[in-house]
């Protein structure tokens, strides 16, 4: 057949090896050992948390620690060490009386490391010292730890954080200094912002004022501007990073993520109902808001609704306010601040999504939505998870308090707990008269509540995984 459509030979290929090819090549492999359990995400952030607490129960122990003769008792630093670490503001001891200067200083880097999160400085060193590479444990404990979704560019990112927290303490140093060199000589007045400044922007609850009653003296108790910085620190120190970045970027609410949605809603909604319950419990209240102006009563109830998302910086003692405004107090300190921020609780994060789930849920919808968004579902089985278990655990510490705690109502051990569990430090006016076997249970309450939720969240996450098969679906009876 003739023409362009007619059949060409095809052309043939022949390969033909090489002898360098052929010869056999030995490639010698490295034997390396299976990664440590002991090593892997969470257990990382239980044992970071005990290094510091041991280091600073160590250090506290010290009699150059204390004022007066021969060693710290062991409790009281234990107990201190772990308030510290652990950023609760618990104690059992005048803090501003019992310690020295350099015990002082102890408590302030204790409190600047567990503020900042033990999880993000090592993760940092470690990869950094890693040449910049990280493992996947370690990338999975920072990933949980500061909220980042990708590995790379992770040191830079966590040196920015860093920088971040210190500017914004340092700004808070600036303004204390100020205002604190009108009531005290200029070195102290520069010591005392220093402290008060990593107190309040880490939630520490620590006060060492040299004024009769604290933060509660007449030259403070009820001061705008000092109050004011105190606040404007707690709310930076408890919203995150990663919501503060967003803000920076978007600069209008309609366009951050879901995520900064829900925090900064709920973090409106509960200080404005935080000021309501106060100002109208205490409203009559002769120990608390009785004798104070108007003015000086809204100064006080916004400061507090603040203050109780794990600060515990306050100007009143919650041992002579009313049972409903404890009660309600109660919920605001077991939610506590952001995730990955230098607060405890359960996250506002975690709370914001079981209400929401909860709301769609009595709405009919089985979805859970926010602002046109949806709520993966993974994600509200999660949150609902570290609720329920946290939950369960404050009751237990409760109970078990209940039993070896006769002298103290219920509701003041439940208080207790959910205080150390929260990292709050709001005291009820029974932590020193708590037994050696009492102070044990809040300090373990002050550790789970540490890493308790973000290391549960870190498992939960490990262990997420595409389901292979699913069971026939049953209902069963509710309500």
């Amino acid at each position: 057949m003739n023409g362009p459509w007619r059949k060409k030979p095809a052309d043939s290929v022949v390969h033909r090896p090489r002898v360098e090819q052929t010869s056999p090549v030995h490639i010698q492999v490295e034997e390396r050992k299976p990664p440590s359990r002991a090593l892997a995400t969470p257990l990382l952030l239980v044992y970071g948390i005990a290094a510091l607490v041991l280091i600073g129960t160590l250090l506290l122990l010290l009699p150059v620690s204390h004022n007066g003769p021969g060693w710290t008792p062991f409790m009281v630093a234990f107990f201190t060490g772990t308030s510290a670490a652990s950023t609760t503001g618990l104690a059992v001891v005048d803090s501003s009386s019992y310690w020295s200067p350099v015990g002082h200083l102890i408590t302030m880097v204790l409190i600047f490391v567990g503020g900042l999160g033990l999880t993000t400085m090592a993760s940092f060193l470690l990869i950094m010292f890693g040449g910049g590479r990280a493992t996947i444990a370690q990338g999975m404990v920072a990933k949980e730890s500061i909220g980042v979704s990708q590995f790379g560019g992770l040191a830079i990112l966590l040196g920015r954080i860093i920088m971040v927290y210190v500017a914004i303490q340092a700004v808070g140093f600036v303004l204390l200094t100020v205002r604190f060199s009108f009531l005290l000589p200029l070195g102290e007045a520069v010591w005392q912002a220093a402290f008060h400044s990593v107190s309040a922007f880490n939630n520490g609850g620590f006060v060492i004022l040299p004024f009769e009653g604290g933060l509660a003296s007449q030259e403070l108790g009820k001061d705008i501007w000092t109050l004011g910085i105190f606040a404007a620190l707690i709310v930076l120190g408890g919203i995150s990073f990663w919501v503060m970045a967003d803000l920076g970027r978007a600069r209008r609410f309609h366009r951050v993520s879901l995520n900064t949605k829900l925090v900064l809603s709920a973090f409106a909604l509960l200080t404005v109902a935080g000021t309501l319950v106060f100002f109208s419990g205490e409203y009559t209240n002769p120990q608390t808001l009785g004798p104070m102006s108007i003015k000086d009563k809204t100064v006080t109830a916004v400061f507090h609704a603040v203050s109780a998302r794990t600060a515990s910086l306050q100007t009143i003692s919650f041992g002579e306010t009313q049972q409903q405004t404890n009660f309600f107090f109660l919920g605001l300190m077991f939610v506590g601040a952001a995730s990955a921020s230098a607060g405890g609780g359960i996250k506002v994060n975690t709370f914001m999504v079981v209400f929401l789930a909860v709301l769609s849920s009595l709405r009919g919808r089985s979805r859970t939505t926010a602002f046109r968004r949806e709520v993966p579902q993974e994600q509200v089985m999660r949150a609902a998870g570290i609720a329920a278990i946290a939950l369960s655990y404050v009751f237990f510490s409760a109970f078990v308090l209940s039993f070896l705690e006769h002298d103290a109502s219920f509701i003041t051990l439940f208080f207790e707990a959910v205080s150390a569990f929260g990292t709050v430090g709001f005291g009820s006016g029974v932590t020193e008269t708590l037994s050696v076997p009492g102070q044990l249970i809040i300090i373990v309450t002050m550790f789970v509540g540490d890493i308790g939720p973000l290391t549960l969240a870190t498992a939960l996450i490990t262990r997420t995984g595409r389901e292979q098969y699913r069971y026939v679906p049953e209902r069963v009876t509710l309500g």
